[in-house]
């Protein structure tokens, strides 16, 4: 886990990363002058990760409209995110963190209590990156649903 805290303001961590969807892979630096909604989120095609995903695909159209593009990350495979990402359509890359440096540099990686199971796994958090690759929004402890369009609006603040 890192000891780093993301603070709205600050540069975000610079990343690099394999991804399915529109590239093979994806860095911050490619996104320069966008928008950037960087979710992440615990595991593919489990219940709160498809709301999630379907919700920001609902409303990926006003996103990009925005000048807004969106990154799903988690620390499956990119096999995986393939599956997920065909099974519901997405239309926004998802980027496969299987060495957690993405988690790690955004500090995500949380103790958590799964059925009496403790362990390290994936809090639900999203980052909005402005167009000149800093931090404009830090959530923590995301709740799926409803998710996607309170970030919208989010994104439709910035400059």
């Amino acid at each position: 886990m890192s000891s780093e805290i993301i603070i709205v303001g600050q540069p975000a961590p610079q990343f690099h990363a394999a991804a399915y969807g529109k590239a093979a892979s994806i860095s911050l630096n490619d996104l320069r002058g966008m928008v950037v909604v960087l979710y992440f989120y615990p595991k593919d095609d489990t219940p709160g990760c498809t709301t999630e995903g379907r919700e920001f695909t609902a409303l990926y159209p006003e996103f990009q409209a925005a000048g807004a593009e969106i990154l799903g990350v988690s620390r499956d495979t990119l096999a995986s995110h393939e599956k997920f990402s065909c099974k519901f359509d997405f239309p926004f890359p998802l980027l496969a963190d299987t060495d957690e440096a993405l988690c790690k540099a955004f500090d995500v990686l949380k103790e958590k209590n799964n059925y009496g199971k403790v362990g390290i796994g994936v809090e639900r958090s999203t980052f909005v990156i402005d167009r000149k690759g800093k931090i404009a929004y830090v959530e923590r402890k995301v709740k799926a649903a409803g998710h996607a369009a309170a970030i919208l609006d989010i994104v439709k603040q910035l400059p």
